[in-house]
């Protein structure tokens, strides 16, 4: 569950490089960088729900957190958490 400044988003599309543009639950378009700690252990695809959290220094670019695999994603839609995304 997201924390302290941290948000749900979808994934919209891969650019290349690390970076991946997210849909996010407030309605904005970010992009966003994936972490190296999570880069070589989980693989990012289009449509993921994943947890990011924004820059404090650049509102439109966030890193991504986590990638929640299709079971939790169903579960938290099930339970009303992405009511935003779609």
């Amino acid at each position: 569950m997201p924390e302290n400044g941290e948000l749900f988003g979808r994934v919209v599309k891969l650019v290349g490089g690390d970076n991946v543009i997210v849909k996010t639950i407030d309605g904005k378009v970010r992009t966003c960088r994936i972490r190296g700690k999570i880069k070589r252990r989980m693989w990012i695809r289009d449509n993921d729900l994943v947890l990011i959290a924004p820059w404090d220094f650049q509102s439109g670019k966030a890193d991504i957190i986590w990638r929640y695999i299709a079971a939790h994603a169903d579960k938290l839609s099930h339970e009303g958490h992405l009511t935003g995304l779609n």
